[in-house]
């Protein structure tokens, strides 16, 4: 009998990114134990295809938390505020966006912890980018330290010795790193949702910084992207 797998819980919003992660911690060894979020966002379809990549990719659970982070409004993915469209590399790099949602990469990996902890489980999957991203202070790899060393800190497990680990083996690359990686994992991108604004029938609005941050990661990684788009 092979030694049991190690425990992780995966961030998994059925994204490029947190799919890329999932697939890249399982072939890391790791049992991964998905965790989504229906915390009142506007686009809600995306976790239909946090459905379907934890099935199809192997997670050994996949939980949907309820939290109402709409209440707080405060980001145009909890609130009726127009989302960005069209905007340039340079303004989708600069400032931080109205489609931030406070604090909730800190609320997020607050659950995984508590999920993590009941399972015994001491790392944590997190499909963070500081490269090709939109902006967000709770993407960059100084709040990912400071939360892994609250975690440590503020646990039954960290404080008996258990080193707990927030692994975002996605933080250094571009997207068009994390795009053919995924690629050639064998990842159907397909079933990933990435925008922030989609149409009824889930199709991309393939306008907002989201989509325009997948699209040029597939671009210059000289692929097509195989999503929905209206």
């Amino acid at each position: 009998m092979g030694l049991e797998q190690k425990k992780a819980v995966v961030l998994l919003s059925g994204g490029l990114d947190s799919t890329t992660v999932l697939v890249l911690g399982r072939e890391q060894g790791f049992a991964m134990h998905a965790l989504s979020f229906d915390y009142g966002q506007n686009h809600k379809i995306e976790l239909e295809s946090a459905k379907r990549v934890a099935a199809t990719y192997g997670a050994v659970r996949h939980v949907i938390a309820k939290i109402d982070l709409r209440s707080f409004g405060g980001s145009a993915l909890t609130s009726d505020v127009a989302v960005p469209k069209h905007r340039s590399a340079e303004a989708i790099g600069e400032g931080v966006p109205v489609t931030y949602v406070p604090a909730r990469n800190t609320v997020f990996l607050s659950m995984a912890l508590a999920w993590a902890e009941s399972l015994g489980a001491a790392d944590i999957f997190i499909g963070v980018n500081a490269l090709d991203y939109s902006g967000y202070p709770d993407c960059r790899p100084e709040f990912i330290a400071a939360f892994e060393a609250m975690a440590n800190l503020g646990t039954k497990i960290g404080s008996e010795g258990q080193r707990i680990t927030i692994h975002t083996p996605l933080a250094a690359m571009t997207k068009r790193e994390i795009v053919e990686t995924g690629l050639a994992l064998g990842i159907d991108y397909g079933m990933t949702a990435s925008c922030y604004d989609p149409d009824a029938s889930g199709a991309a609005c393939g306008a907002c910084d989201a989509c325009l941050l997948r699209l040029k990661g597939f671009a210059e990684a000289g692929a097509s992207d195989p999503a929905a788009y209206a």
